[in-house]
């Protein structure tokens, strides 16, 4: 088997379970554990995997609101303007996107109030930022 097919194997049982233990990984991935050891540090140093994390469906979260905000900003002042929205700690995850905004951010709040009083205090005064359109998560389908 190639080294390629072996990588996607293991990335794919990590997308599916970032959780998965060695063991599972390497049964699943038909591989030795040594070797999964081998690849996912690998990865991980040349940051193909960049981080673990949990899927959260926003509908059952009792006392929290989930917004995907779609932020635009001015090209000249982009790499600030990025800088500063990583730094917040509102901003869970942060994107560059090809669709209709330069940036798509998963923004946590305890509901719409909060999350305008984010978006009009915190994001909105980032100098370059020209313009931020949230959307509310509502129910995780898959």
């Amino acid at each position: 088997m190639s080294s390629t097919s072996t990588e996607s194997r293991i990335l794919q049982v990590l997308e599916e379970n970032a959780q998965a233990s060695y063991a599972e990984i390497a049964e699943r991935a038909s591989v030795s554990k040594p070797t999964v050891r081998k690849y996912i540090n690998k990865l991980e140093e040349e940051g193909v995997i960049v981080g673990y994390s949990a899927d959260v469906d926003p509908k059952k979260l009792s006392s929290q609101t989930i917004a995907l905000v779609g932020i635009d900003v001015a090209s000249e002042r982009y790499v600030e303007a990025t800088n500063a929205l990583k730094s917040l700690g509102e901003i869970e995850a942060l994107y560059s996107s090809s669709g209709d905004h330069m940036l798509m951010a998963e923004v946590r709040a305890a509901d719409g109030d909060e999350l305008g009083e984010i978006i009009s205090e915190n994001i909105l005064e980032i100098e370059g930022v020209t313009a931020a359109h949230p959307s509310f998560l509502q129910e995780r389908l898959k």
